[in-house]
């Protein structure tokens, strides 16, 4: 019913603005329960058995991570007696709270659940997970001032090199998006503590990318490696831009994706951390290689000339291309313009 989905997608709206609008423990937690509620009945509306399993596990891990958050706002207020986020001057509930808010986005080593949720969901669910939910985690993060500044450097540098080693030998594309998506996160949990306009930068690029990527996955309505190599005769054009998207999203020259990762290398440099920006650049490199893989499937790989290899080019998508073609524009085209994106950022 389109009155029903379109109240969950206002109450997903309205969750995360109120954790954007507040500046109380209890307010934020309200919003991010909303956000939880608002996307369930989305995640378990195919009524399929993974998704139903997909829905369980989210559920239960995100009730968990609230929980924790809800006893750390409550130890900190009792030890401190504020109850204003900014406001986090014991290490014990700080470091619950990054913790809670490390579980909600899928951070390693808590990611566990993040492959097995995304890979029940339909693509579109899968987009609104690997994006819209992460923007009010993202929020409480950038207001709380971590004092254990190791945690965050351990949690970032885990994530990508779990998010590289994960995705290696996947044939699933939607487990590849969530290994993609943690290896993305470490980075910008990486400079969260000695740059927050960067994290938001590469938080806003990855968004960008990663819409262009499901929107590509979904206009040829492909789930596996091997359902892309008939994708040619659906798309020729849309086949030959997808290595430039996958390449954006591993961090290459000249791309939108290289701007954050070669801003972020060069901050952790500043700040004295040579050997974390040295393993965080090599983890890239295995992210590089299993999007390679998905290119290679996609472009030099042609499926057999039967009816299964040569009948979707008769097959119209009805998706609208608008968004998928100004989503891939600025997955390829922002990097001469990174100093405006940079003077544009608060700081």
């Amino acid at each position: 019913d389109p009155y029903i989905i379109a109240t969950l997608l206002f109450s997903l709206g309205l969750g995360t603005t109120i954790t954007f609008a507040s500046s109380h423990w209890l307010l934020a937690w309200m919003g991010l329960e909303i956000n939880t509620l608002a996307i369930i009945p989305l995640m378990a509306r195919n009524h399929h058995p993974r998704a139903v399993e997909a829905t369980t596990k989210y559920f239960l891990t995100q009730a968990t991570a609230a929980a924790v958050l809800l006893f750390a706002s409550v130890s900190n207020a009792w030890v401190t007696g504020q109850w204003d986020i900014s406001y986090m001057t014991h290490p014990l509930p700080n470091t619950l709270i990054i913790l809670a808010l490390s579980l909600k986005i899928g951070l390693a080593p808590l990611h566990t659940w993040m492959p097995e949720v995304l890979q029940g969901l339909d693509l579109t669910t899968g987009l609104i997970l690997s994006t819209w939910q992460k923007l009010a985690p993202f929020y409480l993060f950038l207001q709380v001032a971590p004092m254990n500044h190791t945690l965050l450097i351990v949690l970032g540098l885990f994530s990508t090199l779990v998010g590289g080693w994960g995705g290696l030998n996947q044939t699933q594309l939607r487990k590849i998006l969530a290994y993609s998506s943690i290896a993305h996160l470490g980075w910008m949990i990486l400079v969260l503590q000695f740059s927050p306009r960067l994290t938001l930068l590469a938080l806003l690029t990855y968004f960008v990318m990663t819409f262009s990527l499901f929107m590509v996955f979904k206009f040829n309505n492909s789930t596996t490696l091997n359902s892309l190599t008939t994708s040619w005769a659906k798309a020729p054009a849309l086949t030959a831009m997808l290595p430039l998207i996958l390449l954006s999203l591993g961090g290459l020259p000249p791309l939108t994706g290289f701007l954050p990762k070669w801003m972020i290398l060069l901050e952790l440099t500043k700040q004295s951390l040579a050997l974390i920006a040295t393993l965080a650049a090599l983890s890239a490199l295995l992210s590089l290689f299993f999007y390679l893989r998905v290119s290679y499937a996609m472009t030099l790989t042609i499926s057999p000339n039967n009816t299964t290899g040569t009948l979707p080019w008769r097959l119209n998508s009805h998706l609208p291309s608008t968004p998928l073609a100004l989503a891939a524009s600025l997955t390829t085209c922002l990097l001469p313009i990174a100093p405006a994106t940079m003077a544009l950022l608060p700081l």
